[in-house]
């Protein structure tokens, strides 16, 4: 199967490009940013070293499919997606903090507690919780970001002690990264979903905090099956879930959890299907929509194309 590894695109307008592990960013007239969603996959901060067909498509189509939903309740970037694997926007200048809500004590939060820790990014959690277990209200763990390895969590105090943001600033981006969790839980619910943890980026343009990159995506969330979740509770047994956790899962099982001097494991056609499949999965789980496939045909000339045809009719309008 095909894939998309990377683009090299000439874009009208275009000032710079910049690669992240996923995304392929390109910045319009210091205007616009159009982010191309490939296919490779990262996990424990690496990029592994095949890529998933359709994965970018299905991300950036979940993340395009919220982004819609949400736009009435929190301001965000987006403006079009031209493409099934890019989205366009407002080019904003992003904030230094990551905005993760975490419903349930799942992932990081609760190997910390495990460890014995009660308190997370200085939010205190009561004695006696379960991995998985609901939280009395959703809390907000802010990581600060890292510019190589892993992210550093960081409480609200010390975010405005520190000078990173300004209190009324961080009232506000609190407030919407609350609006836009009950939002994705809400709709989660309607899917037979819960949304466990999640995390939000933001940036500012002309003074104005908006939303930016993707949003209740499997790589950025957490999302457990809910007609099922209390009885595995009950049985203290491992939550059946919808998250980029099972690609982690087999590269653990196999060695490799990003340590120095561990070799990523050798990911075969089957796995690299499954993988495909899980993601599509996840797309129609999600979004409650039938998945599309689209044609990977002369695919970069095709993205061009109509990046450029949307950039023209967007300065010509």
């Amino acid at each position: 199967m095909e894939a998309l590894i990377s683009t090299n695109l000439s874009l009208k307008k275009q000032k710079d490009f910049g690669r992240g592990k996923v995304r392929d960013v390109y910045n319009i007239n210091d205007d616009l940013l159009v982010l191309v969603a490939s296919d490779r996959i990262s996990a424990f901060d690496q990029v592994l070293p095949k890529a998933i067909p359709y994965k970018g498509q299905v991300l950036n189509q979940v993340a395009s499919f919220f982004l819609d939903k949400t736009k009435d309740l929190v301001p965000n970037w987006k403006i079009a997606q031209p493409d099934p694997h890019v989205t366009v926007g407002l080019r904003c200048e992003p904030m230094a903090v990551e905005f993760v809500i975490r419903g349930y004590l799942a992932g990081h939060s609760w190997r910390l507690y495990k460890s014995g820790e009660r308190k997370i990014c200085g939010e205190t959690l009561p004695e006696g919780l379960k991995e998985n277990d609901r939280l009395p209200t959703p809390i907000l763990t802010p990581t600060t970001k890292a510019k190589s390895g892993h992210d550093i969590d960081i409480s609200k105090d010390e975010l405005i002690n520190q000078k990173i943001l300004k209190k009324k600033d961080l009232e506000k981006l609190e407030h919407y990264a609350q609006t836009l969790f009950k939002a994705g839980t809400e709709h989660a619910a309607t899917q037979n979903l819960i949304l466990v943890d999640t995390k939000y980026e933001f940036g500012t343009r002309d003074g104005n905090i908006m939303l930016i990159d993707e949003i209740h995506t499997p790589d950025s969330s957490r999302y457990f099956y809910a007609d099922t979740y209390e009885a595995i509770q009950s049985k203290d047994q491992q939550q059946r879930q919808l998250s980029k956790e099972f690609v982690r899962q087999w590269l653990i099982e196999n060695g490799f959890q990003g340590l120095e001097g561990q070799l990523i494991p050798n990911m075969n056609e089957e796995l690299i299907n499954s993988i495909t499949n899980r993601y599509i999965e996840l797309y129609e789980q999600i979004t409650g929509s039938t998945f599309i496939k689209r044609s990977y045909d002369n695919i970069s000339e095709t993205i061009e194309n109509s990046v450029n045809t949307f950039i023209t009719n967007y300065y010509n309008k």
